[in-house]
C-alpha cells in the first residue's frame, strides 16, 4: 500500500517529532499534550482512512474501523522514537494496519479461526468484489479460486470462516413471510426420553447377569408396580427378603452402569 504523506506545507521539520516529544514528556491530563497529540492525529487522518480502506469490504462501519485505526495511531505517536528516524507515518502505517487486523482477529471472531483462514477469508471478499465488477455477475466458486491462486478446499475453508465471523440471534427472523417465527423456533431441545432410552439400554447391558429370580422380582416391582408385600405373597416369601433382594439386584446395576460409591435412592 501507498505511504500517505503528510499534508502538503507539513513537514517532519515544522514539528512531527517536537510533538511527538511533546505527547511522550507530558502527563495525560495536560492540555498541551492533548492539543498535539489531536495535532497529529489531525495530521494523519489520511494514513488511517488510507489503512481502513483496505477492509471497506468487511461487516465493520467505516467509522468503527476509523476507532480502531486511531488506537493504532496512538499507539504509534507514544512509541516513535524520532532519534532513530524523522519519518513518522512510515512507523505508524504497520501500527494502524496491525492494529486493524488484531480486531478482527481478536474481537470480531466468534469461532476460533486459525490466521491464515482469517487473512484468505479478506482476500476472499476483496476478490469476489472485483470480479463482480468484471463480471456483472457473482462469480462462481471456480473463477474465485482461480483469481486467488487457491485450491477449491482452501476456499471451502475461507467461505466457512466467513460463516464463522459473525453470529446470528437466535431472535434473528427466519423469512419475510407472514408468519415470520425466529431462529429459536426451529431449534431442537434436549428429550428426556432419550436420557431414559441411554438408562435402559446401559441397565439391559447387565441385566441378563442377575438371577432369574432378581430378574423376575425387577420386573414385578418396576414395570408391574407391585408393592414388597405383594411381591412376597406372589414368590411366598417375607417382605423383608423381598427388600433384601430388590438391594441387592439394585445395588449390582447402579454399580455396573454408574460405577461404585453411588449413593443409592430409595425404591
Amino acid at each position: 500500500m501507498t505511504t500517505v504523506l503528510p499534508p502538503t506545507g507539513t513537514s517532519v521539520a515544522d514539528g512531527d517529532p517536537e510533538l511527538v516529544k511533546l505527547v511522550q514528556s507530558l502527563p495525560r491530563d495536560s492540555e498541551q499534550r492533548n492539543a498535539a497529540c489531536e495535532k497529529l492525529i489531525g495530521r494523519y487522518e489520511s494514513l488511517v482512512r488510507a489503512c481502513a480502506q483496505r477492509y471497506r469490504h468487511s461487516p465493520e462501519s467505516p467509522e468503527e474501523l476509523m476507532q480502531v485505526g486511531y488506537v493504532g495511531l496512538l499507539k504509534a505517536i507514544n512509541n516513535f522514537d524520532p532519534s532513530f528516524g524523522s519519518n513518522l507515518a512510515s512507523y505508524a502505517q504497520p501500527c494502524i494496519a496491525g492494529e486493524i487486523k488484531r480486531h478482527f482477529r481478536d474481537k470480531r471472531w466468534h469461532v476460533h479461526v486459525k490466521r491464515s483462514t482469517q487473512e484468505l477469508r479478506l482476500e476472499l471478499c476483496r476478490a469476489r468484489a472485483e470480479l463482480t465488477q468484471q463480471l456483472s455477475r457473482a462469480p462462481k466458486d471456480d473463477e474465485l479460486a482461480e483469481h486467488l491462486g487457491i485450491s477449491h478446499d482452501e476456499l471451502r475453508d475461507a467461505q466457512r470462516a466467513d460463516l464463522a465471523f459473525q453470529a446470528s440471534s437466535l431472535d434473528a427472523p427466519r423469512s419475510t413471510g407472514a408468519d415470520l417465527g425466529n431462529l429459536a423456533d426451529i431449534l431442537g431441545e434436549d428429550d428426556p426420553q432419550l436420557e431414559h432410552t441411554l438408562d435402559i439400554e446401559s441397565v439391559w447391558a447387565h441385566w441378563g447377569d442377575l438371577p432369574e429370580r432378581e430378574q423376575r422380582l425387577l420386573m414385578m416391582r418396576f414395570y408391574g408396580n407391585m408393592t414388597q408385600a405383594e411381591i412376597g405373597e406372589r414368590l411366598g416369601i417375607s417382605q423383608m427378603h423381598v427388600s433384601r433382594l430388590l438391594a441387592g439386584a439394585l445395588s449390582y446395576l447402579r454399580e455396573r452402569v454408574l460405577g461404585p460409591d453411588t449413593p443409592r435412592e430409595p425404591y
